[in-house]
């Protein structure tokens, strides 16, 4: 392990329920990460989906590997307590296999193109040898505080 949920929340403002990303195992510098999500019953979106068959939702996949490239991009943001990153576009995302407490969920994200505030992103997330889903992500990093005074 390179870094733990501590070391994460150095970097990441999201804080439980919302933290995806339990661990980095891998990266390297401006070109690739590799996150591990452990995913276990006690999550409060299985409360709900789906009673008596638990199943993470999709969205909170692509989300955890989101938060693993946004983790390996703030790596080289000076202030990047004042940065925010948001979604731009989602392309291309497929969901192969289902994802069950009990399943470790390893995040691999490349970067493909990355100019001024603007990334984009490859990820692919697996349980073992099985890919679970994978998406092209496009984000935007901003200014946290230019969305407070724009209100």
């Amino acid at each position: 392990m390179i870094h733990d949920v501590t070391e994460i929340q150095k970097f990441l403002p999201h804080r439980y329920p919302f933290l995806l990303v339990d661990s980095i195992v891998e990266m390297e510098r401006l070109k690739r990460i590799v996150g591990i999500k452990n995913v276990t019953i006690n999550e409060p979106h299985f409360q709900g989906h789906f009673p008596g068959k638990p199943i993470m939702p999709g969205v909170l996949i692509i989300e955890a590997l989101a938060q693993a490239g946004g983790y390996l991009l703030l790596q080289e943001i000076p202030d990047r307590a004042n940065k925010l990153i948001y979604f731009v576009a989602i392309d291309g995302a497929r969901f192969r296999r289902p994802v069950v407490p009990g399943d470790q969920l390893r995040l691999e994200v490349n970067v493909l193109n990355w100019r001024g505030d603007f990334c984009k992103l490859e990820g692919k997330a697996m349980v073992g040898e099985e890919m679970a889903a994978e998406a092209t992500l496009m984000c935007k990093m901003v200014d946290r505080d230019a969305e407070s005074a724009g209100k």
